[in-house]
């Protein structure tokens, strides 16, 4: 089922009906949240609207059509990474979680060949870790100097702090603070990719 042509970027419209039935506008077809994950794998891009209300419920659908995927056989996503996760909901850093997320994403498929190489010669006797723990690595850095750049004067207010000793407190001290505990996250992160 083509919901576009192969190679075009348009986005298709889905409509979402009170009786919970997903309609495809390209198609002029009903479909299921099956048919919708079959669309995200083959890369079509859509978006899902309140049919009534009008409102923009695609991140919603696609929740609901990860909660049905972990139902159907081995979970994707790890006890820790969905404690954690649940640990960033209502934190001050809950509008930068999703960026990050995202990024490591982006990162992580641009890396699939190799994954899979890395894989296919693990089999052959080949111990493929180091290059896990050294992407795990990148990843950790990446998400530090994405941290810098989320907070640049901080950065710049510890480090001038950190020339004067006993000068640092109020709104930098918190900052230092919070950033020490985020950067103990992300080696402990780090660390647990490296087992």
């Amino acid at each position: 089922m083509a919901d576009v042509t192969e190679g075009s970027k348009e986005r298709v419209t889905i409509k979402k009906y009170a009786n919970r039935r997903l309609y495809n506008t390209a198609t002029s077809s009903y479909v299921t949240l099956d048919h919708l994950c079959r669309m995200v794998k083959e890369g079509t891009d859509f978006v899902v609207y309140d049919a009534k209300t009008g409102e923009d419920i695609t991140h919603a659908v696609l929740t609901q059509i990860i909660v049905e995927e972990e139902t159907k056989g081995p979970s994707l996503l790890p006890i820790g990474f969905l404690r954690q996760l649940i640990g960033f909901y209502g934190d001050n850093l809950q509008s930068f979680v999703p960026r990050y997320l995202e990024m490591s994403m982006a990162a992580f498929t641009r890396n699939q060949e190799d994954f899979r190489k890395v894989l296919q010669e693990a089999f052959g006797g080949f111990y493929p870790f180091g290059q896990f723990e050294t992407m795990a690595k990148d990843n950790a850095a990446m998400f530090r100097n994405a941290l810098g750049m989320f907070y640049p004067f901080a950065r710049q207010a510890a480090g001038a702090a950190d020339h004067e000793p006993g000068k640092e407190g109020g709104e930098v001290g918190a900052l230092r603070a919070q950033f020490d505990a985020l950067q103990k996250q992300i080696d402990a992160l780090a660390k647990k990719s490296e087992r």
